[in-house]
């Protein structure tokens, strides 16, 4: 009886459908209907198959991405795409063959993914997005398939751009206007200055990079907190993580409040999140200076990263 109960169910739900569009009441037709038909057993059986196509979809999506970013993986990389990153991205050709078609196809996972946005008119192009994603990328060489995860949305500004900042002086709040060159959202959006993501990738050696910094804020907000901790790979490593990255962020507060040189940018001496940002960029735009002057962090981002940038400098 059931397949012809569920069939049943089916017609009357297409003819109140069917029905309802030229406008003829027919809730009170196929009310008392069901109600007739749709029997405890029935309702159970509707309920069970409902659960199970949920839990169904639940546990195939994972495996849907996975396909997914494989086969953009595995696909021809554009040749105009790779004229903007060998054109943009000074590094690019010290990569190795294998580190270059693996940041292709990061790349193209990137690009289908997530959203570029233009602010106060700037009309996105596709050197903008493949710049972006290019320099970004370069975090994901440690086998770090999430691809961002809680990003969404780059929005992506002319040159600086003003926010209202609350700031607390002297016990009474104030709120000011700011000009920013970028900020990474612990949701869905992270921000960025086209003019300053051009004067980085025209000074990729001196330590600044807009993109790296906020892309870095995006691995240590993965767990939804910015602490200067990303996700590691096992529970041992946060052990010595914690070790290194607190002597660093202390040695460096020391130094800059007492007016001493540093290899990294002062701002990194903020808060430990801003710490593992400015460690980030450093790592990779001035690598030889990290790691005389830092060996300990070097080595750190080295197996954090999987990646050697002192190697692109021979």
């Amino acid at each position: 009886m059931f397949p012809y109960e569920y069939a049943l169910i089916w017609k009357l739900l297409y003819v109140n459908i069917d029905l309802g569009i030229f406008g003829i009441p027919c809730n009170s037709l196929i009310s008392n209907s069901l109600i007739a038909v749709i029997t405890p057993n029935v309702l159970a059986i509707i309920f069970s198959i409902a659960v199970s196509a949920i839990a169904m979809g639940i546990l195939c999506y994972p495996l849907f991405v996975k396909w997914q970013r494989d086969r953009l993986m595995a696909q021809q990389f554009p040749k105009s795409c790779l004229s903007i990153i060998e054109s943009n991205i000074s590094i690019y050709r010290s990569l190795t063959s294998e580190q270059q078609k693996e940041l292709q196809g990061y790349v193209q996972v990137f690009l289908k993914e997530k959203q570029f946005i233009g602010c106060l008119g700037l009309q996105i192009t596709e050197e903008i997005e493949v710049t972006i994603a290019a320099i970004a990328c370069l975090l994901l060489f440690s086998d770090r398939k999430t691809y961002f995860p809680n990003l969404r949305s780059i929005l992506v500004y002319p040159t600086a751009y003003i926010v209202n900042e609350m700031v607390m002086n002297s016990y009474v709040v104030e709120e000011r206007r700011v000009a920013r060159l970028g900020e990474s959202w612990t949701k869905d959006q992270l921000v960025l200055s086209w003019e300053q993501v051009q004067q980085d990738i025209l000074n990729w050696h001196d330590g600044h990079n807009v993109v790296l910094h906020e892309f870095a804020h995006q691995l240590d907000q993965e767990d939804g907190k910015a602490e200067g901790v990303p996700i590691l790979p096992r529970a041992m490593d946060y052990a010595a993580w914690a070790k290194v990255m607190t002597a660093e962020y202390l040695q460096l507060c020391d130094r800059v409040e007492n007016g001493n040189k540093t290899v990294m940018n002062s701002y990194g001496a903020t808060n430990p999140a801003e710490f593992f940002a400015v460690a980030t960029e450093t790592f990779f735009e001035k690598p030889k200076q990290l790691n005389q002057k830092h060996q300990d962090l070097y080595e750190l981002l080295q197996r954090y990263y999987r990646l050697d940038p002192q190697q692109w400098q021979n």
